[in-house]
């Protein structure tokens, strides 16, 4: 058995949390939304008062946060001065790949091991145990967090060094936004060539247009089971969230001098739509205000 410190228990991070709890592990977690708390305690989570008091004599410390300021800002106030050395500091939040290494070099000049472990798979991977953890960091703290990191997920990929956890995350989101805007174009024109969605998914989910957005999050009903688009498009991953993710790539791309036009047009193309009201809505909707274009001027 593991004493784990889970700081984050939102969405993503209280079923983890839960997981871990069920694979035998003692958890102690902490979060500032008091609903947050209460479900993670309903799930077996022992909720405490502070994120220090979470971390105070755990073996590991899980951070699931927003943003990187937010994962270095806690390292730094709280998280490195309350753990013992030696403790190994796994941050699953999805950030920028500068704040990662920041993280890291905080956690080892305070003693500690750390790594970069952002997840794939949404809510209901993360419900599931199935999520994908993209790992940056040393192999031998790989090793030593991998029990953990199965408990929670399907898959673990060791990407390579501090930050390398992030880097695929973003690179990996940004296929996946560039994917749903083709299939949703793709869709949009074959309902305007009179070609039924049925007949579009079946050949393209055979062929070389397949592609995971396609064939697990297809914007038109019917196509398959965990489509958002069967709900209404309510969020399995959320606008909000691919927004953020495209961001990051672009701010990454920005800073190693990388042309990625593709990336940057569907970062644009969604920022559009959060602010027209798709925020809260999952990513796969972009198809609504694709539909809802004009035609091109001729």
């Amino acid at each position: 058995m593991t004493f784990i410190g889970f700081i984050g228990l939102g969405h993503m991070g209280r079923p983890m949390a839960a997981n871990l709890v069920k694979a035998g592990h003692r958890v102690r977690g902490h979060d500032l939304n008091p609903a947050a708390m209460a479900a993670a305690a309903e799930a077996g989570v022992a909720t405490v008062g502070s994120a220090a008091e979470a971390a105070r004599e755990a073996d590991v410390v899980i951070t699931m946060l927003v943003a990187g300021r937010d994962v270095t800002g806690l390292y730094r106030d709280a998280l490195l001065g309350a753990a013992d050395p030696g403790t190994l500091f796994i941050d699953a939040s999805t950030i920028d790949v500068e704040a990662a290494r920041e993280a890291h070099a905080l956690a080892v000049g305070h003693g500690m091991a750390a790594l970069d472990a952002p997840v794939s798979g949404g809510v209901a991977g993360a419900e599931a145990g199935t999520l994908t953890f993209m790992v940056g960091g040393e192999a031998a703290a790989v090793t030593r967090a991998r029990p953990l990191l199965d408990a929670m997920g399907g898959r673990v990929v060791h990407c390579g060094g501090a930050g390398a956890g992030q880097a695929a995350k973003i690179c990996n989101n940004m296929i996946l936004g560039i994917s749903m805007i083709a299939i949703s174009e793709a869709f949009v024109l074959a309902e305007k060539l009179g070609l039924s969605h049925q007949a579009l998914f079946d050949v393209a989910s055979s062929s070389s247009g397949q592609c995971w957005a396609l064939t697990h999050h297809c914007p038109v009903p019917g196509m398959v089971p965990a489509s958002a688009a069967n709900r209404g498009f309510a969020p399995g991953f959320a606008t909000a969230l691919m927004l953020k993710d495209l961001t990051l790539s672009q701010q990454a791309a920005e800073a190693a001098g990388a042309d990625t036009a593709l990336g940057r047009h569907a970062m644009e193309m969604f920022r559009r739509f959060a602010d027209g009201g798709g925020v809260a809505l999952d990513y796969s909707a972009i198809i609504e205000t694709i539909r809802a274009a004009p035609a091109p001027a001729r």
